[in-house]
């Protein structure tokens, strides 16, 4: 039950053991307002979500998925952009015009789910992300899920409806122990790219990295990275342990992965190529001797 979206069904207020008369006296005093057939909200309700059962549906996708971000599952990542308020359709609406505003009308695979709740699930509204987001976006969402909540792939899978062979490839491409969109979406780029990808190596006896690829460590800041002095420190001291252990490191932030990739992309070939620690000897011959990496 999506209790603090503050749009309700009737059934909902009943299982919150609300009576008809205690929902009669509550729509008379204005503290519940009418949204649609069967469907009440209180006076602080998420606009977005009475928007999308106002027009006939539930807040899904992208729309649900940041809800669920802002109540109680904050390291979901939710991709940049997306600014329409995401509607899944009651079957109900099937056939009917639909409203006009800044919606998008999202749906999964398969037969239409019912509309029980006002904000989808989070299984529910991946289902509807599937058909809307790009590939890696969906993957690195559902990386994000997996990570930082209880649910497991056949859990989502078991409550999204039909699986389609198109989603269940995505989900061969997940993995729950990338711990930020960045590092996600960093790590299939590089598999796209021909590299082999080890995810959250071991550093040490205690600590990870996110990524390795041959000699080259590869540490992914998410958007909202902010280094506090003891984080600056402690990751200046990875970076000095991981040079002793003859590692090097590449620190990656969430615009070089999102929007310059070409440039990282072209870093990474240049550090990991066959020849990079070879030794270079200076044609000058009073040099001769010396060497450079």
């Amino acid at each position: 039950m999506t209790s603090d979206s503050g749009v309700y069904t009737l059934k909902e207020l009943a299982a919150m053991d609300w009576s008809p008369d205690d929902i009669t006296r509550a729509r008379r005093s204005g503290t519940l307002i009418p949204v649609a057939h069967g469907w009440v909200r209180s006076a602080t309700a998420d606009p977005r979500v009475v928007a999308a059962v106002a027009a006939g549906g539930a807040l899904s996708c992208v729309g649900a998925l940041r809800f669920h971000q802002t109540h109680g599952s904050s390291e979901i990542w939710v991709p940049p952009g997306y600014t329409e308020t995401h509607v899944r359709l009651s079957k109900h609406m099937k056939g009917r015009p639909r409203p006009s505003g800044p919606f998008r009308w999202c749906q999964g695979y398969g037969q239409p789910l019912p509309v029980v709740t006002a904000v989808d699930s989070i299984p529910i509204a991946l289902g509807c992300a599937a058909r809307c987001l790009t590939a890696e976006e969906w993957v690195a969402t559902v990386d994000s899920v997996l990570n930082s909540t209880d649910w497991t792939i056949p859990d989502i899978q078991a409550e999204m409806g039909r699986v389609a062979r198109a989603v269940t490839a995505m989900f061969g491409r997940c993995d729950a122990r990338s711990q930020s969109g960045t590092e996600s979406i960093a790590r299939l780029r590089l598999i796209a790219a021909g590299f082999e990808v080890e995810v959250q190596p071991g550093i040490g006896t205690h600590e990870h990295a996110d990524l390795r690829v041959g000699a080259l460590l590869i540490e992914c800041d998410g958007r909202a990275y902010h280094s506090d002095v003891e984080t600056f420190r402690n990751d200046r001291r990875r970076d000095r342990m991981t040079m002793i252990d003859r590692w090097m490191t590449m620190r990656l932030t969430y615009d070089d992965v999102l929007y310059h990739w070409d440039g990282v992309l072209e870093d990474v070939r240049a550090v990991t190529r066959s020849d990079r620690h070879r030794i270079r000897r200076d044609n000058d011959p009073r040099r001769r001797g010396t060497a450079s990496i």
